[in-house]
């Protein structure tokens, strides 16, 4: 049965979780600013939120696909730039779970489910969603609550976020945690706070406009959602929490009748992305296989190119390499600089052993296009699976330096040292990796074995450099039990 988690599942459990640490629920909130900062400074919400993206990626599903991410990112950032009071950069990732969801937290990081993009029919759909949980963030409406219970304090609550946020991405795992908690027995009783969600689609619907989409999106998508919650006979736990009630859908029908409609044409970046979604991470392969090839002779699709590659994508998970090939190689001619078909083309070609060829493809798109994410890690893929580990060192050293947080970077780094029998540097990668992921101990160790290296072949200016890290690395631990 699919679970229907209405956006900003997260704020509501959190919410619950300051009721039950003040005993008292105060539905008036405070204006945005002031008050709001008395609660929680914007420093301070950017590193719990930073601790918590770290958290979530360590133990839950987050999906790191480079070209998902350029896509989600792509379309949040077009509604970031539309909107008022944006504090600090937005991070916009995916969860890998086939439940209708999204959901915001501290520091402008913005998740969204892999089954909410596949019931999305258009990418407007998939706007007003994200342009909700982002006005959610930019008024603050977590802070704003914290400051409503007096007895409060964001360093008290925020040893719960984890287990929270563990739940709205995994909410087996994350319910198990949330048991072992003081609030626990008050996660469910909730003060449901209407003008919230009524102030964030407001807010998304002025900014789904000015970035230019269709504000019908909003209403449609509602639509969708009750529809689905009528046909369930037993509606899941956390929509009964904060229920989607038909006057916030009708709301949305009048709201969208003060924006003038766009008729705007398909969007072909949104239906690879859904393709690769459904082809990639929600399907067997078989099943994929045959729903497009159906879907290819009966017409029924909202754009070819993107039935084609998701039938590729399928071919490929198939091990069918050479028809995943077939049906990929007219795409990419037509559309050589796609980096959908692109990185595909990558995984077929390692497949097929015509690695060479893959690479000095994406030798040209590099210097079109340097540092690009999608192209360097294809690229470095391409060269390790070529044996040409240096070249992908090189890659991969020149884009940290503009995205120094890049787990996939330090994975492949780690693994390209290797092959180079550097196992100094290959365990100061892995660190980088683990400290990324807060598993701070197992950093620590590997940077410790590093030393050893260092010391082994007296390498002072780099014992030096390791010891540093390594008490930057315990700073953070110690953050990490405070809060």
């Amino acid at each position: 049965m699919i679970r229907l988690l209405i956006a900003f599942s997260f704020f509501f459990l959190i919410q619950a979780a300051a009721q039950d640490f003040s005993g008292t629920a105060k539905n008036k909130l405070p204006e945005i600013g002031v008050v709001a900062s008395d609660a929680i400074s914007i420093d301070k919400e950017k590193e719990i939120g930073d601790i918590l993206m770290k958290q979530l990626l360590s133990q839950s599903g987050v999906i790191m696909d480079p070209v998902l991410d350029e896509y989600l990112n792509d379309v949040g950032n077009r509604l970031v730039a539309q909107a008022d009071n944006v504090k600090f950069p937005f991070k916009f990732f995916w969860i890998n779970d086939r439940q209708i969801n999204a959901f915001a937290f501290f520091g402008g990081h913005v998740g969204m489910h892999t089954g909410l993009m596949y019931h999305t029919e258009n990418e407007s759909e998939l706007a007003s969603v994200l342009a909700h949980e982002i006005s959610h963030v930019t008024q603050r409406h977590i802070a704003r609550r914290i400051a409503a219970q007096n007895k409060t304090s964001p360093l008290q609550l925020a040893s719960l976020f984890g287990s929270v946020l563990l739940a709205m991405a995994d909410p087996e795992a994350g319910m198990a945690a949330l048991s072992a908690t003081q609030a626990a027995s008050q996660q469910f009783a909730i003060n449901y706070t209407r003008s919230n969600e009524q102030e964030a689609d407001r807010v998304g619907f002025q900014m789904l406009d000015k970035a230019g989409f269709d504000t019908a999106g909003a209403a449609s998508f509602f639509g969708k959602l009750v529809e689905k919650y009528r046909v369930q006979s037993k509606p899941p736990q956390f929509l009964l929490t904060h229920p989607l009630p038909e006057s916030r859908v009708a709301d949305a029908r009048s709201r969208q009748d003060l924006y003038q409609r766009k008729n705007l044409p398909p969007s072909l970046s949104f239906h690879l992305a859904k393709a690769r979604i459904q082809g990639r991470y929600l399907f067997s392969a078989k099943y994929n296989i045959e729903h497009y090839i159906a879907s290819l002779e009966k017409n029924a699709y909202a754009m070819r190119e993107a039935a084609e590659y998701g039938l590729a994508i399928a071919y490929y998970r198939n091990e069918d390499y050479k028809e995943a090939e077939e049906v990929l190689s007219p795409l990419l001619e037509s559309d050589p600089e796609n980096l959908f078909y692109l990185d595909l083309a990558t995984d077929v070609a390692i497949a097929l052993k015509q690695i060479e060829k893959a690479r000095k493809t994406l030798e040209l798109m590099a210097e079109k296009q340097p540092r690009n994410r999608i192209i360097s890690l294809n690229l470095a893929n391409a060269a390790l699976n070529e044996g040409r580990s240096q070249q992908a060192i090189d890659v991969l050293t020149d884009y940290l330096l503009i995205d120094p947080d890049d787990a996939l970077s330090y994975q492949l780094l780690s693994e390209a040292h290797s092959n180079e029998n550097n196992y100094l540097a290959m365990h100061q990668a892995k660190a980088e990796w683990l400290a990324l992921l807060a598993a701070y101990p197992n950093a620590i160790d590997e940077l410790q074995t590093a030393y050893n290296y260092a010391k082994n072949n007296n390498n002072n200016i780099e014992k030096q450099r390791i010891r540093a890290r390594i008490e930057q690395i315990r700073d953070d631990q110690k953050r990490l039990k405070s809060l």
